[in-house]
């Protein structure tokens, strides 16, 4: 006699895995997807290389050559947006796959980010080699914005290998790592479209809260749960305290026209701007402040849901043992 609640179960054969080639290949597709998208904002913009201090002649910003990098001391906080999120999109774009072989899609995608970066970075740097007057400056110049691409590409490769990893406090920490960047990366989107002098006062504003937000959310999905976590949070917290602070240094240091060239002087205002941006008066706390309350909140909603979901089961468990 059957049982009329008894279940019907039909044997499924086997799905064949995807071959390693396809792996490589949806990897690979996905870090150029990931290094295009990273460079967008620049890219809509039209992708003129920003006017040069130190160009060898006389040129309207109209009319200067096409460049995949915004290569200039006023952009590079803008060049390690462009990079850094493109390796943050790799990463998370492979962790929603979640493939079968993750080292060989990971390395892959590494290798088409790196190609789309690499060949951005090399085609820049040769526009502005051949456009910049001679000089002990211009080397200088030349040297400290390849050193500051270079440092971006790594951090780039650094985000896509924290982001796919299997652990939450590793993935969480690379979250934290390009906070600060993607709110950078995100206002450039609207200069893009609609250039600087278009661009609403309230954004810049607004766009602060943002790695706050993000942060508070990678928090909340990380956990409490061990010493390592939790030490992710103390992490997360102090990158969101110092990275944007270094941003506004960096900007506004290198966007000073009247030390230029005056190395001391440019360290000393750094360190200044810095000191204060991080004080009490700079703004850095309530940030800080936001990033918590969202990361407890979240925690208390997750809290709650799982108590829910207990209660839901455990009414069902007791009528299925009493029925049986």
């Amino acid at each position: 006699m059957s049982l009329p609640d008894q279940a019907t179960y039909q044997v499924v054969p086997d799905q064949p895995s995807p071959s390693p080639g396809r792996d490589a290949a949806r990897g690979l597709l996905i870090g150029i997807l990931a290094g295009l998208l990273g460079l967008g904002p620049w890219l809509v913009s039209g992708a003129r290389l920003p006017l040069q201090n130190l160009w060898g002649s006389e040129v309207p910003p109209d009319q200067m050559p096409v460049s995949l990098l915004p290569l200039s001391q006023y952009e590079l906080t803008t060049i390690v947006s462009l990079l850094t999120v493109g390796g943050a999109a790799a990463g998370l774009a492979l962790r929603l796959w979640s493939p079968a072989r993750r080292r060989l899609a990971a390395w892959c995608a590494a290798a088409g980010l790196l190609a789309v970066q690499f060949t951005a970075t090399v085609q820049s740097f040769t526009v502005l080699d051949g456009g910049l007057a001679g000089g002990t400056m211009a080397g200088l110049y030349f040297a400290g914005l390849l050193a500051g691409a270079i440092a971006s590409l790594a951090a780039a490769a650094v985000a896509l290998f924290l982001l796919f990893s299997r652990s939450r406090a590793l993935a969480a920490l690379g979250v934290g790592l390009v906070a600060a960047p993607f709110a950078s990366w995100a206002v450039e989107w609207m200069v893009g479209f609609m250039g600087h002098t278009g661009v609403p006062v309230a954004v810049p504003s607004a766009a602060r809260w943002i790695p706050a937000i993000v942060v508070g959310c990678a928090l909340a999905w990380c956990g409490l749960r061990s010493a390592g976590r939790a030490a992710v949070w103390l992490v997360n917290l102090a990158l969101l305290w110092l990275v944007p602070a270094v941003f506004i240094s960096v900007n506004y240091v290198l966007g000073t026209r009247v030390l230029a060239g005056d190395l001391a002087e440019m360290l000393l205002m750094s360190r200044q701007i810095l000191a204060a941006t991080l004080g009490p008066d700079g703004g850095a706390l309530p940030t800080v402040l936001l990033a918590l309350a969202v990361a407890l909140a979240g925690q208390g909603v997750g809290a709650v849901a799982a108590r829910r979901r207990d209660r839901q089961t455990l009414p069902d468990a007791g009528r299925y043992d009493a029925g049986h």
